[in-house]
């Protein structure tokens, strides 16, 4: 199966609801701090613009619990977007009924408007089928361009489709499927997964989908923790998931029987605190002493782990190797990023804060692709359909 895309329809004149994903960071003076998400969509906004249709945005932001909050208001968006595209984006104070419909009505071709913050209403994520018919009328044809929020069935993703026949894939969703599926169905050996970071029980799922894909696995912070204690060494203070640890000793199994090639870190940087302000050094081997919490990998480590790299031609990375927003920490999860960008492998980045280390590292254009969408590329990869990917118009390849 194959997605049908907007570059196989034609939108001249009509009215099209794109669901994108603009859920930007603020600052405290509601300015934005990273606009990756808003450039994200360019490719498929320009593209309808190209074909003079009408383009009605529609995004959330935050989590607003249901009802309206002028901190988490799409103004700020609006206006980047504005400037990004060199032309005014008109920004509905809501994003039904009849002030939604007021500004709609008064486009025309060429024109944007972006609706007012989705979750202002506790509809969208209850996925109402009055609210989804509501936006539904806003609009002639559907386009579903925000990966990151696919793997929810709300109103916008879902609901919105069965008012919709017309419905197609942007090309921020296309580029996403296209990278996340080339992992599972084809992935050029040797195929390494590099899994840092918490959240452990969240990334479980998608390991075990892989196993049968994957030839190494290197692990690091909560993760490699956790796998650590599985094996009933020490990890003194460092945080662990230990509901995850029975899971942890299923994978162990499973590697042992598969022959994997998998690591933890042979050494670690420990820490008296998580704090800037810590006492910390480096142990001489990979467990982690009593009363010390593990905070990065060791110089050892990114050896082992940097030759692990150099060996792959496909690479998927979710989750720091350590506390990286504190600069003492980042060196481990900096040497892996830099290690990502040089190898000669198809890569792929996931996860808000491996995008983070990225961008921190300044490599960011030297890996193959980067998912807008941490939660929804680790259901992916678990083999889990994603709802705001199984409703659109698919073609049978032949």
């Amino acid at each position: 199966m194959e997605l049908i895309t907007v570059r196989d329809k034609d939108y001249s004149g009509k009215r099209v609801f794109v669901r994108v994903d603009f859920n930007v960071p603020l600052d405290k003076n509601l300015n934005i701090t990273d606009d990756t998400r808003i450039r994200a969509s360019l490719d498929t906004i320009n593209f309808l613009l190209g074909q003079k249709a009408i383009l009605v945005l529609a995004s959330h932001l935050g989590r607003p619990k249901g009802k309206p909050n002028p901190e988490m208001s799409l103004a700020p968006v609006a206006k980047r977007l504005s400037e990004l595209l060199g032309k005014d984006v008109k920004l509905a104070t809501d994003c039904v009924g009849p002030e939604a419909r007021r500004v709609v009505d008064t486009t025309k071709p060429g024109d944007v408007v972006l609706l007012e913050n989705l979750r202002f209403h506790p509809e969208e994520e209850e996925n109402g089928e009055a609210f989804s018919k509501g936006l539904a009328e806003l609009a002639d044809c559907y386009v579903n361009d925000a990966f990151g929020t696919s793997h929810r069935a709300h109103a916008s993703i879902v609901g919105i489709t069965k008012f919709l026949q017309d419905k197609a894939a942007g090309f921020l969703i296309e580029r996403e499927v296209n990278a996340l599926s080339r992992l599972i169905e084809k992935p050029e050996k040797p195929f390494l997964l590099i899994i840092g970071g918490a959240k452990v029980s969240d990334k479980i799922g998608m390991l075990k989908n892989l196993l049968d894909k994957v030839d190494t696995i290197i692990t690091g912070g909560v993760m490699a923790y956790t796998f650590i204690r599985a094996n009933n060494w020490e990890t003194g203070n460092s945080k662990v998931e230990t509901d995850a640890i029975p899971l942890a000793k299923e994978i162990y199994k499973e590697l042992r029987k598969r022959h994997l090639e998998f690591h933890t870190p042979l050494d670690h940087v420990v820490a008296d605190k998580v704090s800037e302000d810590a006492h910390y050094f480096t142990t001489e081997r990979g467990t982690v002493p009593i009363g010390w919490t593990g905070v990065d990998i060791g110089p050892q480590a990114i050896e082992e782990y940097s030759d692990c790299i150099r060996r792959a031609k496909t690479i998927f990375w979710n989750g720091p190797m350590g506390v990286f927003e504190i600069e003492q920490f980042a060196k481990g999860t900096i040497e892996i990023a830099k290690a990502v960008a040089d190898a000669d492998a198809f890569s792929v980045i996931g996860g808000g804060d491996s995008i983070a280390a990225v961008q921190k590292a300044g490599v960011t254009d030297r890996i193959s692709h980067i998912c807008t969408g941490g939660g929804a590329s680790l259901e992916f990869l678990e083999g889990k359909g994603l709802p705001g990917i199984d409703i659109l118009e698919k073609r049978v390849i032949q």
